[in-house]
């Protein structure tokens, strides 16, 4: 990778984030019939935040997939066994779709019902799916799991800020723009090396 091509990836990724949290933010902002009442000034004024946290998350999703890229290389040569990282990569999966379930009902203090805990993450898993499948198709079979681990695993962990809060509003705030600028990143990384077979 040059420098050229790092410094093309990171702006677009940068472009992606910032588009995708403010228009989350402006459907978020405005179907809350309370914050409506602040008038255009507080919209302006909510406006910057929303580029200025887009920003920030898709900075978090790159440090997150360059952090992904440096931990998988560093496996791979421990392990040297691509089905035994395969299946550890598999078996984080798993854990981290029933923590994002397990975790955030037995630290939240309402009440509320196992389906509401168990939504959030069928949506991380299927969006994961989907990815994978489509990174499949553009480059190989073996991109699949790697790809399910990173859209899954690394976005819940680059996640972690909103998910404590436990307010669905700021999750989807956050969760968005990270999903997106990952999908981005993992699709169209074979691109960039100009290696649609690696």
């Amino acid at each position: 990778m040059t420098l050229r091509k790092w410094f093309h990836f990171f702006w677009t990724t940068l472009l992606i984030g910032m588009i995708v949290s403010t228009g989350i933010g402006l459907i978020l902002q405005f179907s809350d019939k309370e914050f409506s009442v602040m008038g255009l000034s507080a919209v302006g004024f909510n406006l910057i935040n929303m580029i200025l946290g887009g920003a920030t998350i898709s900075v978090l999703s790159q440090m997150g997939f360059f952090a992904y890229l440096i931990v998988r290389f560093i496996a791979m040569g421990l392990i040297r066994s691509k089905w035994v990282w395969d299946v550890l990569q598999v078996a984080i999966v798993v854990i981290v779709v029933f923590d994002l379930v397990y975790l955030r009902k037995t630290n939240s203090e309402s009440s509320d019902s196992l389906l509401g805990y168990v939504i959030l993450p069928i949506i991380v898993l299927l969006i994961s799916l989907a990815v994978s499948y489509w990174k499949v198709k553009l480059t190989n079979k073996n991109a699949f799991i790697p790809t399910l681990f990173f859209m899954s695993a690394v976005t819940v962990l680059e996640a972690v800020p909103a998910l404590k809060l436990d307010n669905p509003a700021s999750s989807l705030f956050m969760l968005a723009p990270l999903f997106v600028c990952n999908a981005w990143q993992i699709l169209t990384l074979h691109k960039i090396l100009e290696n649609k077979k690696s």
